[in-house]
């Protein structure tokens, strides 16, 4: 009697991604590390959104207290010994500041608890270097950096995020690995915006970065 064998099916990550953050995270957290993580460290956790209905065990840090995180700290100087995550998870404001316009409430949909001054260009790219530095630090040898940036147009010039936060994570020592697209359900809209001179930022970058000199 002939023995059937039964092959799993390959079913790839798509560089484009339509859904919710917490289900492309699960399934970056599946497929990028080499091991199973078991210390996973948010390092911008505000409402935890990231992780709804997660069974993993994540460490929140975020430097306000009212999110109530596990940690209170600031990222760019983190309480934690060397070598002590399998994976990091980053998510920058890209928001430079909070308009008039409060009822928008940028601090809350886009964790933007500083405002960017114009000594940096109305711009939180400074932040990303010690940062980075930092995330390097206390990632275990092979951990995973996965990262939410988006470009932005600001003062009429277009602000190129992700290619100044993947130079910042490169000098590092980090190696960029990949990048997916993730399409936005909700552009912001301003009803005073009359012209239009770029065009309307739809979408975002989830990063991925390995603290190794190769990716695979």
């Amino acid at each position: 009697m002939a023995t059937l064998k039964m092959q799993s099916i390959y079913e790839p990550l798509g560089s484009v991604w339509h859904g919710e953050d917490s289900e492309l995270l699960e399934q970056m957290l599946s497929l990028y590390p080499r091991t199973p993580p078991r210390k996973i460290l948010d390092s911008t956790v505000n409402g935890s959104r990231f992780w709804r209905g997660s069974k993993r065990c994540v460490i929140g840090l975020d430097i306000e207290l009212k999110h109530k995180p596990s940690v209170v700290a600031d990222n760019t100087r983190m309480p934690f010994y060397d070598r002590s995550f399998d994976v990091i998870v980053y998510d920058p404001p890209h928001i430079p500041n909070q308009g008039k316009d409060k009822s928008k409430d940028f601090n809350t949909r886009f964790g933007l608890g500083n405002r960017a001054s114009k000594e940096f260009g109305y711009s939180f790219s400074h932040t990303y270097p010690p940062f980075v530095k930092e995330a390097f630090r206390v990632l275990k040898p092979e951990g995973i950096l996965l990262c939410k940036i988006t470009d932005y147009i600001h003062n009429h010039r277009y602000q190129w995020a992700h290619v100044e936060f993947i130079e910042a994570a490169r000098m590092a020592g980090f190696k960029a690995c990949d990048c997916i697209i993730k399409v936005r359900k909700g552009p912001i809209i301003d009803p005073k915006w009359k012209e239009a001179h770029h065009t309307r930022r739809q979408h975002c970058y989830w990063l991925v970065f390995r603290k190794s000199p190769k990716c695979e």
